[in-house]
């Protein structure tokens, strides 16, 4: 089995409204030396072994589902984890 850490991020060339909204909010709380916030999502995916390459599926996944290539980047981090 795998573990897998899926990032993903808006480019940076796409405007973050969530973002700016938050580091307002800081700016406001007195945290001024906060420069620029960008708000993305985090999952954890707990794929099987198969035949197919892993590093295939998730491109796969994040490219047809989880991430919207259009306008988000997307990394990942695998770790092989011990069957229990």
């Amino acid at each position: 089995m795998y573990k897998v850490k899926v990032y993903v991020t808006l480019r940076e060339s796409v405007l973050d409204p969530q973002g700016t909204a938050v580091k307002n909010s800081l700016h406001t709380m007195n945290y001024q030396e906060v420069a620029d916030v960008r708000i993305g999502k985090y999952m954890e995916l707990t794929i099987e072994k198969t035949e197919r390459d892993i590093e295939e599926v998730i491109k796969e996944l994040c490219e047809r589902l989880l991430a919207n290539p259009v306008i988000e980047d997307y990394r990942y981090e695998i770790e092989e984890s011990v069957a229990q």
